[in-house]
């Protein structure tokens, strides 16, 4: 089974060593690997080959749940052949009824609600990483990396060409897989000896049956494995694989205006590039990509972002998603792959702008890799093209192009070094970025012309990792025209613009900003009582937002969580835990940003649902963004209570429901109720909800800013207002799998929100977070028609545009895949995109989601189909 470990969650090897004695691993198991003649096997899952007869069948599994140490209620055997080419799986799962094993279609990697075994092969023998496959009793893969020795941290990324069979008959069913050694890196040596592991989960009975379990209460995986023996005489592949692609598209707008030039309605357009992976030697592969195509890959979901800092969406890309976990590391976040092909950020102006999306990545190239030593590389370069919008003026009747993005190159590179039997790591990360930006260019006001980040971090393990030492030391340093300098400065990232920070040096003639940011951590991961405690800090100058990601930087922090957990069944509980977690952060010239404590307790029933819930408590503290770059603002003391019951993971209808609901002592509060509905209507159907259902009355929400303050806020007026925000959101998702290589899915997110903003005035002084209201002691407020604000103040006149707002969007992917050959698809895309304002701030109801399919909008269809070539 797989599923979130909790914090710290971890194993213990069986038996009792000595009172403060290290636990001791158990003897290793062996499974044997037997050599067939090519052709041996053919793969339908059926186990019918008089080559399996032959072959070494171990079958002492045991339960890591429900019942740790039992032995499985239904047995199960397993067996491993080769040949030149490939490694193949054999397992018969017995069941007493076969009627109830749960064998829904979907697509690949969806495997949650199936019954599925899954092998684990530690091909370079280091006791840390391992590569996962797995298939469900209806034959749908699934297959991840493990890049630690962990049984939880996983790489989904990793999509490798193999096959998979799987019958269900009446005594239970089998499972043929056959993995290229292509596909797997291992060292180049005459005879191998691998680690390796099993897992059979029945989501029934929820029993999750080891041939090797890692105990609940120790963290741990590769170091674990049984070994494999037996394969001899086979070679790494200097394989080179190619991935050539061709797509049209076209997209059509829901209201063009008729005078648009760039608008036809249906914007057509066509592009073809591959994707490239080369062995180099038996330890490295080199991956490629020229123009790269993305038009599959799902829409990031719409939210209304009311704060001075950025929103941050996942990779969804393929090129950056695989191998992801090394190029970031253990340390902070150096790389960002979502940089890559960003936005253009250019000033453009015009009657009518065709505005490019995204940045064009022309090329990338990405190298990974580990060593016999336990010596783990990988470097990412990628290159983007220059973007132009382009502009029609109606009174000249003239196009014209104005750039908006400089070309630019990206660079990350990582090393990893593992030591020690506790398999400790030390590592260091390197990014850089250079855009063309000549001094004239007026992009450099804009773009940083050169950007460096990155460092060292260590994770030292000891005591079989029960205990562990993890921290970083890194620095960030940018340089370019003062201009984008003092953007950088200015941002919500710094504002080393803020009057009172006397600790600053804000300075608009700067060239260059380096930063410095480090992190020390202590852990014990092991054993009933866990806690962990920490220090760190980002100086005022760290950026690394050219290639990473920070959202603000000026703070040292630190935190301390003690937590207790149980993983044997007590009474009505499977298994529990409840700790204290406090932290705080005070930026660097002593002022607390804020202050945390949190009691939390997670509880697993015997029937495997859950129950977890927590409680923060926030004491008063200081904002030094609250202003957008003013003086720092207090925060009043508020508090929250979160509650989460979900059933057990396996169930064929699957539910979770949490409960959010806070306060502060302003009069403000937030409640917010969401959830998740998996159900199966049929074998091959999978229906998905998660709705979500947001009222807060924010106390503080910033407005605007104006000159004619009070020398108690250094001469300027901060405008703040209580806000009433609603907002509903739904995720659906509909799968649908007429084979495991042919599926449809589905995924349309409604979503409307909306603000009312309320009790307008200014902050009467620099770390207060009383205002002076509007309307009263002698000023004045009024609004007209079109909800603009007028304040007057002895002699200052204050107009402010009507904030209230009603959002609508509807945001959907509709994908037909067809793996039609190992390794090559075809994609079927339509997608939409819509989206409707409105400064109106009436309170939406759940019907407003059904509104927003009628917002204006577009519509994209688009063809995609790869080959995939193979050259061992």
């Amino acid at each position: 089974m797989l599923a979130a470990a909790p914090v710290g969650a971890g194993a213990q090897s069986p038996g009792a060593p000595p009172p403060g004695a290290p636990p001791a691993f158990p003897p290793r198991k062996v499974v044997s690997a037997t050599r067939i003649a090519a052709g041996g096997i053919r793969l339908d899952g059926r186990l019918d080959d008089p080559a399996w007869a032959g072959a070494h069948w171990i079958t002492d599994f045991t339960q890591k749940m429900p019942h740790e140490g039992a032995p499985p209620s239904d047995s199960m055997r397993i067996a491993i052949l080769y040949d030149g080419d490939a490694l193949y799986v054999g397992a018969r799962m017995y069941s007493r009824d076969p009627s109830k094993i749960q064998a829904p279609l979907s697509r690949r990697d969806n495997t949650s609600q199936a019954e599925h075994l899954w092998v684990s092969f530690d091909t370079y023998h280091d006791r840390r990483t391992a590569y996962s496959f797995g298939v469900t009793a209806s034959g749908v893969r699934m297959d991840w990396y493990h890049p630690q020795d962990n049984e939880y941290n996983l790489d989904p990324g990793f999509d490798p060409v193999w096959e998979a069979k799987a019958v269900v008959d009446s005594l239970g069913w089998t499972a043929e897989m056959r993995i290229p050694f292509s596909q797997l890196r291992f060292n180049d040596v005459p005879v191998q000896v691998w680690g390796f592991n099993a897992d059979h989960w029945n989501p029934a009975t929820s029993e999750d049956v080891f041939w090797v379990p890692v105990p609940t209460n120790r963290t741990g995986w590769s170091s674990w494995m049984g070994e494999l023996v037996g394969i001899e005489g086979i070679k790494p592949s200097r394989r080179l694989e190619v991935l050539p692609y061709s797509a049209g598209d076209a997209t059509f707008t829901g209201r063009p205006q008729p005078a648009d030039p760039f608008d036809d309605g249906k914007n057509l357009g066509a592009r073809a590039g591959a994707d490239v992976k080369m062995g180099l030697g038996p330890n490295l592969t080199l991956d490629g990509a020229v123009n790269p195509d993305f038009g599959q890959v799902e829409a990031d979901p719409a939210v209304v972002n009311l704060s001075a800092f950025e929103v941050f969406f996942d990779e969804k890309r393929p090129l950056f998603t695989e191998g992801a976990q090394l190029l970031r590391g253990n340390g902070p976040s150096y790389f960002y792959s979502r940089r890559i092909g960003g936005p253009p950020r250019g000033p453009v102006s015009g009657d009518f702008v065709d505005y490019p999306r995204n940045s064009t990545i022309l090329g990338a190239a990405k190298l990974t890799g580990r060593l016999a030593s336990g010596m783990s590389l990988g470097a990412l370069a990628a290159v983007t093209a220059r973007e132009t919008a382009r502009t029609y003026d109606t009174a000249t009747a003239t196009f014209a192009r104005t750039p908006v993005a400089p070309p630019a190159g990206y660079g990350v590179a990582r090393v990893q070094q593992e030591f020690g039997a506790s398999r400790s790591v030390v590592g260091a990360t390197f990014t850089a970025v250079h855009r063309d930006i000549g001094s004239t260019d007026p992009l450099a006001a804009w773009y940083n012309r050169d950007a460096f980040a990155g460092g060292a971090d260590w994770v030292l393990r000891w005591n079989r990792g029960a205990y562990e030492l993890r921290g970083w030391l890194g620095f960030s340093h940018i340089r370019g025209d003062s201009a984008a300098i003092n953007k950088v400065q200015q941002s919500a990232v710094h504002f080393f613009q803020r009057p009172d920070a006397h600790y600053l040096t804000y300075d608009p003639r700067r060239t260059s900003l380096t930063g410095s940011v480090a992190n020390v951590q202590f852990n014990k991961t092991g054993g009933s009582w866990l806690y962990s405690l920490a220090y760190g800090w980002e100086s005022p100058g760290y950026d690394p937002n050219d290639a990473g990601r920070l959202g603000n930087a000026d703070g040292r922090f630190g935190f301390v969580n003690l937590r207790y957990r149980q993983t044997k069944p007590r009474g009505k509980l499977q298994n529990y835990d409840f700790g204290m977690y406090g932290g705080g952060e005070w930026d660097f010239g002593g002022d607390r940003q804020y202050i945390v404590s949190e009691p939390y307790v997670d509880l697993t029933f015997r029937n495997f649902w859950t129950l977890n819930g927590y409680f923060d408590f926030f004491p008063r503290s200081y904002d030094h963004s609250a202003t957008r770059g003013g003086p720092e603002a207090a925060t009043p003391q508020n508090w929250d209570v979160v509650w989460r019951l979900g059933n057990s993971f396996g169930a064929k209808t699957s539910w979770s429901f949490r409960v959010f609901y806070g306060g502060d002592e302003l009069g403000g509060q937030t409640y917010r109720l969401s959830g998740g509905l998996s159900i199966r209507p049929g074998a091959r159907w999978q229906l998905s909800l998660t709705p979500n259902y947001l009222r807060a009355i924010s106390s503080r929400q910033y407005v605007d800013s104006f000159s004619g303050g009070s020398a108690a806020t250094y001469g300027t007026r901060y405008v703040f207002a209580f806000i009433d925000q609603s907002t509903f959101i739904t995720q659906l998702r509909l799968n649908y799998t007429l084979r495991p290589d042919l599926t449809l899915d589905v995924y349309a997110e409604p979503f409307a929100a909306s603000g009312r903003y309320y009790g307008l005035g200014e902050l009467v002084a620099r770390k207060s977070f009383d205002l002076k209201l509007y309307g009263t002691a002698g000023t004045t407020l009024t609004r007209d028609g079109a909800g603009n604000y007028t304040a007057v103040d002895g002699t200052d006149t204050l107009r402010i545009a009507n904030p209230d707002f009603n959002v609508l969007s509807f945001r959907s992917n509709v994908v037909l895949r067809w793996e039609w050959r190992p390794g090559s698809t075809m994609y079927l895309v339509w997608s939409q995109n819509r989206f409707d304002f409105a400064a109106r701030g009436v309170l939406v109801r759940p019907g407003d989601l059904w509104d927003s399919l009628r917002a204006p909008g577009q519509n994209f269809v688009a063809i995609k189909i790869s080959y995939w070539l193979s050259v061992d």
